[in-house]
């Protein structure tokens, strides 16, 4: 048996992998045939090669987070909390994690839902926002970012051209239809959102809507998230506003930030979704602001980063690091202008 399992394991692989080839499919007649072939093994053993290669099954995507009797096993033991990693690992950043939390958990322990989940995270650079979103595909894929189903597109690198605008609607729409074809539980980030050309993001305006099926496919079990500096701006003032009138930035809720924020976003010409019809249909389920980060957010970086590294966490090179960099207001010091951006590169420096 053992050289039963051995021989007809590339032929596993081989149908797994068509299974979650969007662009590439294999031929079906092939597929046919060798499914024909593994009839009577996969009678006996029916999930046996879905351990040898990343499928689009509850083995390889948490769809329960709960940890509850029906959560496969596997699942409690390989992914990490959501929660907790927000938590631990991003700094100065409540009001983002706690919705995350929310809309990521409900999203995904729901059977039946609606449409996609639609998040917009937004703040200045090095405040956490490609962070957050690398937790989240940790915390879905058991394969992480390297899964086969998170897609990440960034504008100067897949989108660099005006010209070719219509081109590049077309490919986009090909690309996700493709691959939640696949995998409904597909993820798409779409980076530096604030330098994409307006107009582009629209052209998939119909998958993230509230229809049960768009040309055949399904595509409301699909996450969609944008990173943007775009209404950064709006961010910094409510945070700077309360800093002022002596509150502490805990105190900030989504209300606070909310409406100017999307507001912000919507009528900034040089964002990728200026007047876009995601927000005028109220179509992005949350945005999700980023607060600037103040001294011992960077301090806390800087630590974390260290013992990434491999370095012994000194804390007296931590304080130097995060010290050297820019912070504003200028007199008072409070808020880092890079958050953690430049951390990782300056050890060489100070040790």
């Amino acid at each position: 048996m053992r050289r039963q399992v051995v021989l007809l394991v590339p032929l596993l692989l081989l149908l797994c992998s068509a299974s979650s080839a969007a662009i590439e499919p294999i031929s079906t007649s092939i597929a046919v045939g060798m499914a024909a072939a593994l009839t009577g093994f996969l009678a006996s053993y029916p999930n046996i090669f879905y351990h040898f290669h990343e499928c689009c099954r509850p083995e390889w995507i948490a769809f329960n987070r709960t940890g509850d009797s029906n959560t496969p096993i596997q699942l409690v033991l390989i992914y990490k909390s959501l929660k907790e990693d927000l938590d631990t690992k991003l700094f100065g950043q409540h009001l983002a994690s706690h919705i995350i939390i929310k809309a990521v958990s409900g999203f995904m322990n729901n059977p039946n839902p609606k449409k996609p989940l639609v998040l917009s995270l937004h703040g200045w650079t090095g405040t956490g926002k490609n962070f957050a979103s690398e937790l989240i595909a940790e915390n879905i894929y058991k394969e992480g970012m390297g899964s086969n189903f998170v897609h990440v597109f960034t504008a100067e690198l897949h989108f660099p051209h005006t010209s070719q605008m219509d081109t590049y609607k077309t490919q986009l729409q090909q690309w996700i239809k493709g691959n939640v074809s696949s995998c409904a539980h597909s993820m798409f980030i779409f980076d530096e959102m604030d330098k994409m050309q307006p107009g582009l993001i629209d052209s998939i305006k119909p998958y993230l809507d509230y229809y049960d099926k768009v040309d055949g496919v399904s595509y409301r079990k699909a996450i969609f998230i944008f990173l943007s500096n775009a209404g950064g701006e709006s961010i910094v003032q409510t945070t700077l506003d309360f800093w002022n009138a002596g509150r502490s930035r805990e105190e900030i809720e989504l209300k606070d930030v909310e409406t100017s924020l999307a507001l912000s976003v919507f009528n900034n010409k040089r964002s990728g979704l200026w007047h876009t019809s995601l927000i005028d249909k109220n179509l992005v389920d949350f945005f999700v602001p980023f607060l600037p980060l103040e001294y011992k957010h960077v301090l806390q970086c800087a630590v974390a980063s260290m013992t990434a590294q491999g370095l012994r966490a000194d804390a007296a090179v931590a304080a130097a690091v995060a010290g050297d960099l820019r912070y504003f207001p200028k007199a008072e010091r409070v808020f880092s202008v890079k958050g953690c951006k430049t951390i990782d590169s300056k050890w060489e420096y100070y040790t």
